[in-house]
């Protein structure tokens, strides 16, 4: 569960496919764009975030440690998919950005509570 090579990847995948799903009805080049955005979006923001969310967790105690870290992160990942999808020309941006962002929100939230238990 720690591999961050498993979590980049899964990422990269699992976004990049809802992504091309999210763009279907805009045709293959729309849907082969979003999905190579996104899923480069995906495992590069897992990859930074994992370690972000380790080390803001680890300078913070108590319940800053728990929260500080993954609204950082949610906020930070809102403007950078909407910012990136938006310059790449993706046709739907709310729709494309939609499911990762909420997954990567669920999964901050989870990974720092997760590394309580490592404390």
């Amino acid at each position: 569960m720690r591999s961050t090579a498993l979590h980049v990847g899964f990422a990269f995948v699992a976004m990049g496919g809802w992504a091309a799903f999210a763009n279907r009805d805009h045709g293959a080049a729309a849907m082969l764009l979003a999905f190579v955005v996104q899923g480069a979006l995906s495992g590069l923001i897992t990859l930074v975030m994992k370690r972000g969310l380790e080390a803001g967790h680890a300078r913070l105690t108590g319940l800053s440690a728990r929260l500080v870290p993954p609204l950082i992160s949610c906020a930070a990942i809102a403007v950078l998919l909407y910012g990136v999808h938006t310059l790449a020309g993706t046709p739907e941006v709310i729709r494309t950005i939609a499911l990762p962002w909420t997954v990567s929100t669920l999964y901050a939230f989870t990974y720092v509570a997760s590394l309580e238990h490592v404390r």
